[in-house]
């Protein structure tokens, strides 16, 4: 058994509707999951200039951790990338990663999103053992179906 953090920045519920399904998965697999929100101090607004997390979740009594977040004008969304900076360590933590997106086409920000949170990690130590994104077109519960089968099997 793990005890799993699933942390999510989500503006319009799609991100944390997938940590939902997620942790549910997990649960079933034995862990302990809680989901953990990343929010903007006087609410989550994207065009933001100073964002600051209100009481950011912290990281340090998990196993592993899954990071959730949406794609923003085809980057990681600031608030997600500001709260993973400020985190101390991810050291030898297993560490997944998604991003969820309404654009289908590859260029739109899902693997740069991806990317910019690989970095951030990596470079506080994490694991990366998976990486997914959810394209919000489309058969939606497949794209969440294929992250919840390559997930649950990394924890």
């Amino acid at each position: 058994m793990m005890k799993i953090g699933i942390i999510v920045h989500s503006q319009t519920n799609n991100t944390y509707s997938v940590a939902e399904k997620l942790q549910k998965k997990l649960q079933e697999a034995g862990n302990k999951v809680n989901i953990e929100k990343v929010n903007m101090v006087g609410g989550n607004k994207p065009q933001s200039k100073d964002i600051q997390i209100e009481n950011p979740p912290d990281v340090t009594g998990y196993d592993g951790l899954v990071f959730g977040s949406p794609v923003h004008a085809f980057s990681l969304a600031p608030a997600m990338k500001i709260y993973l900076e400020q985190i101390s360590s991810l050291q030898d933590k297993k560490v997944a990663l998604y991003v969820t997106k309404g654009l289908p086409l590859k260029f739109t920000g899902g693997t740069r999103a991806i990317g910019q949170m690989r970095k951030i990690c990596e470079s506080k130590g994490a694991n990366i053992v998976g990486t997914e994104i959810v394209i919000w077109r489309g058969d939606v519960d497949k794209n969440i179906d294929v992250l919840i089968r390559k997930f649950s099997v990394i924890f």
